[in-house]
């Protein structure tokens, strides 16, 4: 299943950080808004994985 989660990005004095609005915890940051969006998607691989082995259930994805 793919779910589809808001992601929101700020300029830094370093780069970028970026956050899922659904799903806050999943926090990053990058140098470049390229990097920053290949380092939330790894953030949000991740948190999956750790929701999944406490079966937690994940946040609700955005609405389409």
């Amino acid at each position: 299943m793919i779910s589809t989660y808001t992601a929101k990005y700020a300029k830094t004095e370093s780069g970028y950080m970026g956050q899922l609005v659904e799903w806050p915890e999943v926090v990053t940051e990058g140098k470049t808004i390229e990097g920053c969006r290949k380092m939330l998607q790894d953030a949000l691989r991740e948190m999956i994985l750790a929701y999944k082995q406490q079966k937690r259930k994940f946040p609700r994805e955005a609405p389409s």
